[in-house]
């Protein structure tokens, strides 16, 4: 078997394809696309955050992330508030609706999540889960 860095990252590269083309799969029958669902999300989970720290978050540049907020802004999904302690920042916040939307289609994406990982036992997620955060922390220090 071959366990190069490069055959390691192939086969990482085809897994990480087939699990988000399964969430994508999921996350558009709800509505929504890809990036919207992680903006939501990330709102659900960690609460009202600057724009550009719900960006960092999920990966989205800064004109990605502004025309995310926009795109749900308009779609009553999020509200923008200003920080009070500095003017130049925007809070985003998810409105009634929009936590209504992310708690019913979170729900079922955990649901179609654990389905795409049921190849696993808990025993092998534990062990893939840690050999993935150390793979990638090592990787993060070669930067």
């Amino acid at each position: 078997m071959d366990t190069s860095g490069v055959h390691l990252w192939l086969i990482l590269w085809k897994a990480y394809e087939s699990l988000r083309a399964h969430a994508d799969r999921h996350i558009r029958q709800t509505g929504l696309g890809f990036s919207d669902f992680a903006v939501l999300e990330t709102l659900l989970h960690k609460g009202p955050q600057p724009v550009n720290a719900i960006g960092q978050r999920v990966y989205l540049t800064s004109g990605s992330i502004t025309a995310a907020v926009d795109r749900l802004e308009a779609r009553g999904f999020l509200k923008r508030c200003d920080e009070p302690s500095d003017r130049r920042t925007r809070i985003v916040h998810l409105t009634p609706a929009g936590s209504k939307l992310i708690e019913c289609a979170f729900d079922e994406h955990v649901a179609a999540m654990e389905h795409a990982a049921s190849g696993l036992d808990a025993t092998e997620r534990k062990q893939l889960a840690a050999l993935l955060k150390k793979l990638g922390c090592r990787a993060e220090e070669l930067l």
